[in-house]
């Protein structure tokens, strides 16, 4: 039997709510569409009142509802958990959780403007070998998603990483103060959140503030090679008792010393301190095994065993939409009728554009079957977004990439992608489109056999839709 996440005396000692029955719960959700049963149902106002679907999370086997009134159609002996506002009874739920944790498990925050998700999927990995590792299902990162991880931490977690994100200034400290990490890491700073940041310098003081809400003797884990790196190290050094950089240039503490991308997976060589590593990612790209070697540096911080964490890293891929490599069969019966399929399409700035450019230009298509000429390299772009006042510009810049001459054919997604469109040479575009359902209806006459095509966008530009229409192509053609 599952042992009890929160009892009812539990849940209303931590949230000062009134407890309606003896219960217990073994999981938190805030959707009915992803319920368990046992789960306790929390009744977030976001586009829609959670208050409408407490009775249906109830009759699909919700053990109690965090609420804060009783919603009509319920009874009123129903199993609920009844607060002031719900929102802030979740918010005080993650703090009892985080803690309840015993004194010698390690939290993990992680921030970045790029490659956040990413790594902390690599942590719950590699740290997922060495003890019970608690982490957020997808990007859980804002306001209610930082406190629903929490919450949701099991009481005998040894390694817990928390995503934690932002949209405006003010938003990560508050989130970092709920988590109180023992070890933050800082991903990278890049143009994401340009429109209500203004500047890569105040990216880079709000990704600082994460240092804020560290326990006493945390170590904070930086970026050693970007321009706004001396900004992360004055934060660091005033509220982190450690700080371990990485990066490239010999001065970081952990160095990429050689890095290998091949069809597949990438391989680096590697310094911590001064002992030599061998990183490998079953994927492609050097900005993987950057992130990586923040990973790595948080293993050393949190005293988890380097070897165990290099092999378990190996098999790390990510997450759907991030950068995933996957083969689509064109042809049931002929073996190489293939196209080979980055999908990158959840996320995108001028920063990770770039990194996916370079892997796409890295990638060697296949020759086709039936014919001598090798397959094409193909990237399908959609918009920007949230880069404030010179995202035309910043669309337009990316005909400039040192990438671009390796590529057969851009095709561009959304209206801010027209300036790129424009900027290209003409025998290297191919569509533009207001909308990814557009070239998502005619998905079969954009690859043939042999190519291999990157799909990158914002996730509000929907390129997803086209990565879904090409994977069909795999059982209609």
């Amino acid at each position: 039997m599952t042992a009890p996440l929160w009892t009812s005396a539990e849940a209303a000692a931590a949230t000062g709510g009134r407890a309606i029955g003896d219960w217990a719960v073994t999981g938190l959700s805030i959707d009915t569409r992803e319920l368990a049963p046992g789960d306790m149902f929390i009744a977030l106002k976001a586009a829609r009142d959670g208050h409408d679907f407490v009775a249906q999370a109830l009759a699909a086997g919700a053990s109690a509802a965090l609420v804060s009134r009783v919603p009509e159609g319920v009874a009123r002996d129903a199993p609920l958990l009844v607060v002031k506002d719900v929102q802030a009874a979740l918010e005080a739920l993650g703090r009892a959780g985080r803690a309840r944790l015993k004194r010698k498990a390690h939290v993990i925050g992680v921030t970045g403007s790029v490659g956040k998700t990413s790594a902390k999927e690599m942590l719950r990995t590699v740290l997922g070998r060495q003890g019970k590792t608690h982490a957020a299902i997808r990007s859980f990162n804002n306001h209610w998603g930082v406190p629903l991880t929490l919450a949701r931490m099991p009481r005998d977690t040894k390694y817990a990483v928390i995503e934690i994100g932002m949209n405006h200034p003010g938003e990560i400290a508050p989130l970092t103060a709920m988590a109180r990490p023992h070890v933050a890491l800082i991903t990278t700073i890049a143009a994401a959140h340009l429109e209500a940041l203004g500047s890569l310098e105040g990216i880079a003081i709000e990704k600082a503030s994460i240092f804020g809400g560290l326990e006493p003797g945390g170590t904070a884990v930086i970026p050693g090679d970007l321009p706004q790196t001396p900004i992360l190290a004055d934060v660091a050094s005033s509220l982190a008792a450690h700080t371990i950089t990485f990066g490239a240039a010999a001065r970081n503490h952990h160095r990429l010393t050689n890095v290998t991308v091949s069809h597949g997976s990438t391989v680096a060589q590697a310094r911590a301190w001064r002992t030599p590593m061998l990183m490998k990612v079953s994927t492609p790209g050097r900005h993987f095994m950057e992130n990586a070697l923040g990973v790595m540096a948080v293993v050393q911080a949190v005293g988890a065993d380097r070897a165990r964490a290099l092999v378990a890293l190996a098999e790390w891929v990510p997450p759907e939409g991030r950068g995933t490599f996957e083969r689509l069969s064109l042809d049931p019966v002929v073996d190489n009728m293939t196209v080979d399929l980055l999908d990158d399409a959840f996320n995108a700035n001028p920063s990770s554009l770039a990194a996916a450019l370079d892997v796409l230009a890295g990638t060697e298509p296949m020759h086709d079957v039936g014919r001598v000429a090798r397959g094409r390299r193909i990237a399908i772009l959609g918009d920007m977004l949230e880069l404030g006042p010179d995202a035309t510009a910043m669309h337009a810049a990316i005909a400039a990439h040192p990438a671009i001459p390796a590529i057969t054919r851009i095709h561009c997604v959304g209206p801010l992608m027209r300036a790129l469109y424009e900027a290209l040479p003409e025998d290297q575009r191919g569509d533009w489109v207001e909308t990814a359902q557009d070239l998502a209806s005619r998905a079969h006459g954009l690859v043939d056999a042999g190519d291999v095509v990157l799909v990158k966008g914002s996730k509000g530009s929907r390129v997803s839709l086209v990565v879904d229409a090409l994977r069909k192509l795999s059982h209609t053609r």
